[in-house]
């Protein structure tokens, strides 16, 4: 333990746990003012921007329902959102999300000893634009914005693995709306 010399000419001592702590609070303060931050509350568009219209995704693949579901999951996000109300109509919105799936597949992914499948992984890829209704201009768009969920096979019961695979494609649809709306507010 160190020691200092106080005014009146008394040691006092100082410990080395004070001085990290000093040192950290220093550091805090000087990252802390150096002007960056993250803006998850879509600061960066346009405050005349209120209510949006998620218009109906275009299903370029031929599994029914997932452009249902995707709409959904952005609605759901513009719902919660402080920001943000949903229009009742296209007409009636600042501005528009619209978007595509241009593709949906699935692979296995995981076998048993017999070399039968377990496990599959669907992976949608979507195309998505948020435009401002009166002008179309472009204020943020992604393309081939990927992602993935897995889910099990049951080879002695194809119903299950329907179900399976219909409720991986709905969680997918959620995380990929709910990953698209904090890049979409963050301008990435």
């Amino acid at each position: 333990m160190a020691q200092r010399v106080n005014q009146d000419g008394t040691k006092a001592a100082v410990s080395s746990f004070g001085r990290a702590v000093l040192a950290v609070l220093v550091c805090i303060f000087f990252v802390s003012g150096c002007g960056y931050r993250f803006s998850p509350g879509g600061d960066w568009i346009d405050s005349g921007i209120r209510t949006i219209f998620v218009d109906n995704i275009v299903n370029s693949t031929s599994e029914p329902f997932v452009e249902v579901y995707i709409r959904n999951g952005f609605e759901e996000q513009f719902r919660k959102s402080p920001r943000f109300r949903l229009a009742g109509s296209r007409e009636t919105a600042d501005a528009i999300l619209r978007g595509s799936i241009s593709a949906l597949s699935s692979t296995y992914v995981a076998y048993d000893r017999y070399d039968k499948a377990t496990e599959s992984r669907a992976v949608m890829v979507l195309d998505l634009v948020f435009e401002e209704r009166g002008t179309s201009r472009k204020l943020w768009s992604v393309a081939n914005f990927t992602g993935n969920e897995g889910y099990r096979v049951d080879q002695a019961n194809p119903s299950v693995t329907t179900m399976n695979r219909q409720a991986a494609l709905q969680k997918l649809s959620n995380d990929m709306a709910e990953k698209a709306y904090r890049n979409l507010m963050s301008g990435f």
